[in-house]
């Protein structure tokens, strides 16, 4: 075997046991860590590995094998999807971003944006980046992906869990998943201000009005205009009554209708990662994106700002860069918040609604330490209780900052190996 070839397939396996096993000690701590396969003898009595060794190994792999892999633009077309230094240094950045190691993450992403591991860009359309573009599926492997999980259409190779997550009368089953409200109050107005900021200009009773655009690009809400494949337009009807209000004869399907309905529990459904190419079963082709350019801004964007290094200039370069992409045209918006402003809420919500849906989301509020705060309470879903007097109250969620910052080690597990006792804390 080509020796070259060799040493790259080696260094994507790598890549691979590396990204596992940052995923591993990150959701449960420590964890048993080895490089080479073991015995049956071996496994049954493997114990669990201190998880600075478990993040230290990680980025050893990482620093290695970043020499042998190619950039995104040495490999073919026939080549796209494989692992390329730049997806190397994303994780590593992650693996840093995770301890708050800030000069790290500055230090890696720099090198990422200045070009020093391939060429990235930011996607001409936000909404493009998660829509097949054409039959061809043409928007995958664009300039901004730097990582992601192959689908194709029409074969074995697809997924399917949008049918539970789409508004019923487009094709969807059941509403399994859906947004809350305060996901969707965290989308600022165009004018760059939060929904309860003065001057904001934000209507209770007309809420989805001039918000950040990116919140049409992925959350369903009552009026939303769906763009059918065949150019075509649906108004999705989710208030109670608003389709008989709209001088439809019988109540849409996609009404909000109470707990343990078919429709959305939060009177809200996904549009971000719909594939309208998908037939009936939501069978999708749509690559799921693990790493995006996008991410290495917001992550440079906020490791400067906590260094205390955060100007005008890195501004225009990240969040700037991402609302002019999104579709933002005012300057109040675009333009370098004004002194005394809260920069570091202000790159933390940017982060949410940028990469919303995007598997990122649990892993920020840990190591914000935000967790036991926004996970503690009850979330709530749109303003459709009472007449629609009233937001729809959920059911409360508890977060012991004690113990849930880790998940339990699995019982599947232990009974293999009593090695792996003891559990995390509070299990």
């Amino acid at each position: 075997m080509d020796d070259a070839l060799k040493a790259r397939m080696k260094a994507e396996a790598r890549f691979i046991r590396a990204f596992l096993y940052f995923r591993l000690t990150t959701q449960y701590g420590d964890v048993p860590l080895f490089d080479h396969n073991l015995t049956l003898e071996e496994s049954a009595v493997l114990s669990r590995t201190p998880k600075a060794d478990v993040v230290a190994f990680v980025r050893s792999e990482l620093n290695d094998i970043v020499t042998v892999l190619p950039t995104k633009q040495e490999y073919s077309t026939a080549d796209n999807g494989r692992i390329t230094k730049g997806a190397v240094m994303t994780l590593l950045a992650r693996t840093y971003l995770y301890e708050n190691d800030w000069t790290n993450v500055a230090s890696i992403c720099e090198g990422i944006i200045k070009g020093s591991y391939g060429q990235y860009a930011l996607f001409n359309s936000y909404d493009g980046l998660f829509l097949p573009g054409d039959a061809n599926y043409s928007n995958k492997y664009n300039s901004e992906v730097i990582l992601d999980i192959g689908y194709a259409w029409g074969t074995p190779r697809t997924w399917s869990n949008y049918y539970d997550a789409i508004p019923l009368t487009e094709g969807g089953r059941i509403s399994a998943f859906a947004p809350t409200q305060e996901l969707v109050d965290d989308y600022i107005m165009l004018n760059g201000k939060g929904i309860k900021e003065s001057g904001s200009g934000y209507d209770e009773n007309n809420p989805y009005v001039n918000r950040d655009p990116r919140l049409t690009y992925t959350v369903v809400y009552d009026g939303y205009k769906w763009q059918r494949s065949d150019g075509g337009v649906d108004i999705i009807h989710i208030a109670p009554g608003s389709s008989v209000a709209a001088g439809l004869t019988d109540p849409t399907i996609d009404e909000y209708a109470g707990p343990g309905k078919n429709s959305s529990a939060t009177g809200y459904y996904l549009r971000k990662w719909y594939d309208p190419l998908a037939p009936q079963g939501m069978a999708s082709g749509l690559n799921l994106i693990l790493m995006r350019y996008a991410d290495v801004l917001l992550m440079y964007a906020e490791a400067e700002n906590e260094l205390g290094q955060m100007n005008a200039d890195i501004w225009s370069q990240t969040v700037g860069a991402l609302r002019a992409r999104a579709g933002f045209s005012d300057a109040s918006a675009l333009n370098f918040p004004a002194a005394g402003s809260d920069l570091q809420s202000i790159i933390r919500r940017e982060r949410r609604c940028e990469l919303a849906l995007e598997g990122l989301r649990l892993f920020d509020i840990r190591r914000w330490k935000t967790a036991e705060t926004v996970m503690n309470g009850t979330p709530h879903g749109a303003k459709f209780v009472n007449n629609n007097t009233e937001y729809i109250e959920l059911n409360p969620r508890s977060f012991d900052p004690n113990r849930s910052y880790l998940f339990s080690v699995p019982q599947s597990q232990i009974d293999i190996d009593k090695n792996l006792l003891p559990n995390n804390p509070g299990y």
